[in-house]
């Protein structure tokens, strides 16, 4: 995906090429009347939509073609509002009675896609969705973002801010269960624990070669925020900061501790 100041993007869904503007998403959804907000929201002419919809009526693409992470990170990019956590659970008592929300703005348990229920928020897919919200909320460009569905190849995303450009790779956190629904309820062979440990070994060798190819950038790692992570990023840290490798962790409700 390309973008131009945030005014602009140009990217590729399903083999198709598309270009969506801000001005796009605000004329095509000026008279269009919000659906029911269950998960993620996007703010678009004072109004808060649901970001399937939204997506599928400013960029005139079936909401059957794409996710909701593919929805919020191009929206993302485009600099709009996005409400809304990543988790997937039933709400725990405690969160069903925290106080309302700021008018206007929805709750973060009320804020679901329909056909999102079974997704875990720690798939790179959501990660990466979560990471480029918080960047372009803080007023980070965002560059390029990889599309982690079709196992895109290259920086995951790049984003830039007051001079400065970070190129990062971005991790999920291996489940116990095969995504694959003609394998649902089959345990991989290999425990996440063993599987993390991998995932981090490549995402540090990546960063690494994005040290020498960019001299000039930031490299960054954007990790889900698990003990097993934790853990490895304890044992590496002082490489990684020789090396000038950033960590950036990702928790469950999307929030992202950017510097």
């Amino acid at each position: 995906m390309e973008t131009n100041g945030r005014d602009a993007i140009r990217f590729t869904l399903n083999g198709q090429s598309y270009e969506l503007s801000r001005e796009d998403v605000a004329a095509r959804l000026v008279n269009v009347a919000p659906d029911a907000i269950r998960k993620h929201a996007v703010k678009v002419n004072a109004t808060w939509f649901p970001v399937i919809q939204a997506f599928e009526v400013a960029a005139g693409i079936p909401r059957t073609e794409f996710m909701s992470n593919t929805a919020r990170r191009h929206l993302a990019a485009l600099g709009y509002e996005i409400s809304g956590q990543v988790e997937r659970r039933s709400p725990t008592p405690a969160a069903s009675a925290q106080p309302p929300a700021p008018a206007g703005r929805p709750r973060a348990q009320e804020v679901v896609d329909a056909g999102d229920s079974t997704e875990e928020w720690h798939t790179e897919a959501n990660v990466q969705a979560a990471l480029v919200t918080a960047l372009a909320g803080k007023g980070w460009r965002i560059l390029s973002v990889a599309n982690t569905a079709t196992k895109e190849h290259g920086i995951d995303v790049i984003a830039a801010r007051d001079g400065r450009t970070v190129g990062v790779e971005v991790k999920g956190f291996p489940s116990r269960n095969y995504a694959d629904p003609a394998r649902a309820g089959e345990a991989k062979r290999t425990s996440p624990s063993t599987q993390a440990g991998h995932w981090y070994s490549q995402a540090v060798l990546a960063a690494m070669r994005l040290r020498g190819k960019e001299p000039d950038w930031g490299s960054v790692i954007a990790l889900p925020d698990f003990p097993r992570y934790r853990t490895l990023h304890a044992e590496t840290e002082g490489s990684l900061a020789a090396a000038q490798i950033e960590v950036w962790w990702v928790d469950q409700t999307g929030a992202v501790d950017l510097p």
